[in-house]
């Protein structure tokens, strides 16, 4: 199955190349204005590449027996629905309740073929309501979607963050000894590299609404999925994301907080202040590999390995990246 995640790694990379020459010869482009960071127009829509690929791909360890008919389902269910409605509106608008209302909708889906939120201690307190599981499981995904969109604003953070924690869930698992889990990050994480060539700073392709919010609920599904395997896997999922976690909540907090719309564009998070104060998108979305690589994964391999409690771990996890957001003044106003 190695040669399936090569294969399919290579062919997002050459669908990216010919995405790339739709959007010039169509003139879908993304026009820098107020609050963009970028200074040249670039062509937009380029996560259709790893979208693709990954779904098939996925049907192919389906068709092999590697995955559950159940989680196939939830997953691809899940995942087409957003990316079709961040690809509409990648080429359009969708008004925002529309958009929030098929956020829902995917996000119910895959609970439904995932079996829900599973049980978990939080702070010692055991979470099994299915009722509130359900809600609470609803929440974090249509806010994990939406949060991953809000990130993907400099060239290449998204990508890398998306393989970063794939590759991290992959360590996770063989240390619990549950090698079968391996595939679906390993196959993201291939199919999001051979986009990563052509997003990689200075970017010469967009991921668009369609890559952004595909990798936001795939990665919140597999995080569930993690969790059936064992609580404390869910946790570790939860510390890897940290960095967008992080950013995107401490900003919406602090414009809910001034009354600002949250759901208009704006340039206000730590990261994009960031790339601004270096002047360059190129080392902002390395330092983002690097706190993934250097600070979040071994806190959340000593989370699992030594069984601790995983909401005291992902609160330590993140304290630091707490610190970095108001160093970096994310969600003041521009």
């Amino acid at each position: 199955m190695i040669w399936l995640m090569l294969a399919a790694g290579l062919a997002a990379l050459a669908m990216t190349a010919g995405l790339r020459r739709y959007a010039l010869s169509r003139s879908l482009l993304d026009i820098p204005n107020a609050r963009s960071s970028h200074s040249l127009p670039t062509p937009r829509g380029g996560g259709l590449s790893f979208v693709i690929t990954f779904m098939l791909a996925a049907l192919a360890l389906g068709w092999n027996g590697l995955l559950a008919p159940s989680l196939l389902a939830g997953l691809l269910g899940a995942g087409g629905l957003v990316a079709v409605i961040g690809f509409m509106d990648d080429h359009g608008h969708i008004a925002a309740r529309w958009r929030l209302l098929g956020h829902f909708l995917a996000a119910g889906w895959g609970l439904a073929w995932l079996g829900g939120l599973p049980p978990l201690l939080v702070f010692g307190w055991e979470l099994h309501s299915a009722w509130l599981g359900a809600v609470l499981g609803a929440l974090y995904l249509v806010w994990l979607l939406n949060l991953y969109n809000f990130m993907d604003g400099i060239d290449g953070i998204a990508s890398i963050e998306a393989i970063c924690v794939c590759l991290g869930g992959c360590l996770l698992y063989a240390l619990v000894g549950h090698p079968e889990a391996l595939w679906l990050p390993l196959l993201l994480a291939a199919t999001v590299a051979g986009f990563l060539f052509w997003n990689f700073p200075p970017a010469r392709i967009f991921m668009g609404d369609a890559g952004s919010g595909f990798l936001g609920i795939v990665l919140g599904l597999l995080a569930l999925q993690a969790a059936w395997i064992n609580p404390l896997l869910f946790w570790g999922w939860l510390i890897l994301l940290g960095v967008f976690v992080v950013d995107a909540t401490f900003t919406l907090g602090r414009r809910l907080l001034r009354g600002e719309r949250v759901y208009e564009a704006h340039r206000s998070h730590a990261y994009q202040y960031a790339s601004r104060q270096h002047g360059s998108h190129r080392p902002v979305s390395l330092a983002v590999a690097a706190i993934n690589l250097g600070w979040l994964l071994p806190v959340a391999l000593v989370v699992v390995a030594f069984q601790l409690d995983g909401a005291t771990g992902t609160l330590v996890a993140y304290v630091p990246l707490i610190l970095l957001a108001v160093k970096y003044h994310a969600g003041k106003r521009e």
